[in-house]
Formats: structure tokens, C-alpha cells, sequence
């Protein structure tokens, strides 16, 4: 995904655009409101409130009104008049400084699923047809789960879960990213609940090999041995 950061800050930016290069993102990096207005062609804007020539919501809100390119808000202003006047203006997400690169990670792949402006999966796979995963088959289409070709019957949750693990078999996804990417980004309830519906989830599939849990981090989708 190329990305467009506006933000003055040099400290931050650095490490900003460092982190999403290496987590798989093109970065074009701006400095001021103006140039952030003049840069066309990204897929998702991060865009930090405090500009030093323009009032970033006044950014958000010009930019808006050009496409419907995804924006996220990255401030200090953390105060719920802020948050809710940024996504008046247009604002998809915010987030509120200090925040982690594995939160921004998180939070720009959820903004892209739900825009449709995720990156593709690395295996590009085509969503038509269904996904083999050892003895599993896994059919996004129909929302059909089958393993040694008997159909397992999933709620509508656990094939989320399942489909969101399987979308990078063997990567660890931490309870963070399963939530915002399952549930919803601004989801509020315990961490627990992944770890309710990962226990429904296997039994159902039959062996618990099918979803390890990494101590401490999250869970990775992998065949059983």
C-alpha cells in the first residue's frame, strides 16, 4: 500500500516511514498541509493534526472533499470533542500519541479492509477460489469450511477468525490485531474473547494443532504435523 505521511516532526516521521517500509508499506513523507494537498496517487493518508503552515483538520477536510482516500489522524489531542470532530471532517481512524508501530500496523490494515484498499495477500491468492491449507479448504466465497472434505459448520465469528489467520499461515497475529481485524477497530471488551472463540475454533477443527498459541504475543494458523 503506499501511504502519504504529513507530519512535521522529523524524529517521528523517521521512525515512522523505517517501520511501515519494513512492514511491507511505500511511504512518501511531507512536511506541511500544502504539500500533503499537492501529492496525489497514494492509497491511505496518515496525517498528523499539528502542521506547522495549516490546521491538519482543515487538511483532512480539503482532502475529503478531492477523493475518499482513507485518512488516519495521528495527534496528541487526545480529548473526545478532537476525536469525534476528526471523523466529522472525514477522518476514517485516529490515533492519539505515543502510540506503537504495531498499533498504526494494525489500525491501517483495518482501515483497508474496510475501504477495500487492503494489500494483497502475499500468496495473491484469488478470493473466488477456495484456499488449501493442508487438509483444510477454506471457501471465502461461500463461507465454507471443510477438512478431508467434510464440511465443519463455523459461526459467523469463528470463520472471521479462521479466514483472518489463514490470510498469512504461520505468521503469529497478535490478540490486538485480531480484534480490530475481526471485531471492530474501536472494539473496547477483554483480549479474552479471542481466546474463547480460538478454543471453540479448534475444537471444531478437530485437532488444536491447527492454532498454536505463541506465549505472551497471540496465535498462528499452521497444518497440524
Amino acid at each position: 500500500m503506499k501511504l502519504l505521511l504529513v507530519e512535521d516532526d522529523k524524529a517521528i516521521a523517521d521512525t515512522l516511514v523505517e517501520g511501515l517500509t519494513a512492514a511491507g508499506h511505500a511511504v512518501v513523507h511531507v512536511t506541511t498541509g500544502a504539500r500533503a494537498l499537492t501529492e496525489e496517487g497514494h492509497d491511505l493518508v496518515l496525517l498528523d493534526l499539528g502542521l506547522p503552515d495549516m490546521d491538519g483538520r482543515d487538511v483532512c477536510r480539503e482532502l475529503r472533499q478531492r477523493s475518499a482516500t482513507p485518512i488516519i489522524m495521528l495527534t496528541a489531542r487526545s480529548e473526545e470533542f478532537d476525536r469525534v470532530l476528526g471523523l466529522e471532517l472525514g477522518a476514517d481512524d485516529y490515533v492519539t500519541k505515543p502510540f506503537s508501530l504495531r498499533e498504526l500496523v494494525a489500525r491501517i490494515r483495518a482501515v483497508g479492509r474496510r475501504t477495500g484498499d487492503a494489500t494483497p495477500n502475499i500468496d495473491d491468492r484469488d478470493p473466488a477460489n477456495p484456499q488449501v491449507i493442508g487438509a483444510m479448504e477454506l471457501d471465502r466465497r461461500t463461507r465454507r469450511v471443510r477438512i478431508n472434505s467434510e464440511e465443519i459448520a463455523l459461526t459467523a465469528k469463528e470463520f472471521d477468525l479462521l479466514a483472518f489467520l489463514s490470510d498469512d499461515v504461520g505468521a503469529v497475529r497478535t490478540r490486538t490485531e485480531i480484534l480490530e481485524a475481526v471485531w471492530d477497530v474501536h472494539w473496547y471488551g477483554p483480549t479474552k474473547t479471542v481466546d474463547a472463540h480460538v478454543a471453540s475454533l479448534r475444537k471444531k477443527l478437530g485437532d488444536h494443532g491447527w492454532i498454536e498459541a505463541v506465549r505472551g504475543v497471540g496465535f498462528r494458523l499452521e497444518p497440524p504435523l
